[in-house]
């Protein structure tokens, strides 16, 4: 799916797709948004672009020559973005192409950011005076999300802590699930902060002669490295509370093995006066005895006390 945009008066508005005369549009958008694109719609954006567009094999690249780099139709950024599916964290990656006259992001799936910006572009909040600043303004905007993530990842972690630290009926098992998914999550925003970090750096060198621009790139740069040592932070909460609750796993087992283990030692002696009894030889002096049953009942009862007492002396009941 296509979407247009263009900048009035100093704001980022969309244009309504009233025909399809796709020709119209293009020459009109300072932003041209492909999510999705269908071949009709590749092949149009590839006219625009004088170019092949990039694959979804070309997009994933990880060298930083195939993610940030600059050919004839402009400078490309293959930046990784952070989206919420199902209830998990996933990235994917857009290919933005910044060109004199405009800006087209091209991605394969829905991304939160793009749309919170379609938000904001509708209610007149995004101000903008050039495809340029456009791109700008889009990994601000992306920051601030992953801002917005880590707090609400380090609420959660908050409630975590005081499960496993405080609550004594808390579910250990359950726990551990919810911490993968918080370390699971946090990774992803590490490695697209990683991958924001390396294009903001891109854009400082290719846009220089752009002063407007530097200052704002700088403080979204220091932003990143703030967030990249909460992300840090995050990593050694969630591996204290992941080895404290292996920890208390481990003793709650080591509690039911000692149970364990003291019921088979007080319950050794009675089965050994049982055993030595429960012979059947011809010649045994308590054969004939009036009491013997009473007795070997009393010693049995004994024998298992007495091992009892000792371990509640020792203090290891």
């Amino acid at each position: 799916m296509l979407r247009f945009f263009k900048i009035n008066n100093g704001l980022i508005q969309e244009i309504p797709k009233e025909d399809d005369n796709f020709a119209t549009l293009q020459q009109e958008a300072d932003w041209i948004d492909a999510a999705e694109p269908d071949d009709d719609e590749r092949l149009q954006l590839q006219a625009i672009l004088s170019t092949d567009l990039p694959e979804s094999d070309d997009v994933e690249e990880i060298e930083a020559s195939a993610r940030c780099f600059v050919d004839q139709a402009g400078i490309h950024v293959h930046s990784l973005f952070l989206n919420q599916t199902e209830g998990r964290h996933k990235t994917s990656t857009v290919a933005c192409i910044l060109q004199d006259d405009r800006l087209i992001t091209i991605r394969e799936s829905e991304v939160a950011d793009f749309r919170l910006l379609r938000m904001r572009a509708r209610r007149g909040q995004i101000a903008v005076d050039s495809p340029a600043q456009l791109l700008v303004t889009l990994f601000e905007n992306k920051v601030e999300n992953h801002a917005d993530t880590l707090e609400d990842l380090h609420r959660q972690l908050e409630g975590v802590s005081h499960l496993v630290l405080e609550e004594n009926e808390s579910e250990l098992d359950s726990i551990i699930e919810k911490l993968a998914k918080l370390e699971d999550s946090n990774g992803k925003i590490r490695l697209c902060l990683m991958d924001t970090q390396r294009d903001i750096s891109f854009l400082l060198r290719h846009l220089r002669n752009r002063h407007e621009y530097s200052e704002t790139l700088r403080e979204i740069m220091r932003d990143v490295e703030t967030l990249m040592s909460h992300t840090t932070f995050l990593f050694d909460k969630i591996n204290f509370l992941m080895n404290s609750t292996q920890g208390f796993i481990n003793i709650e087992q080591n509690k039911i093995i000692k149970i364990f283990s003291i019921a088979s030692v007080v319950f050794l002696p009675p089965t050994l006066v049982a055993s030595i009894y429960g012979m059947n030889f011809h010649i045994m002096p308590e054969l004939n005895w009036t009491y013997g049953y009473p007795a070997a009942l009393g010693l049995m009862v004994c024998s298992g006390f007495a091992p009892y007492w000792y371990f509640k002396h020792r203090g290891w009941l």
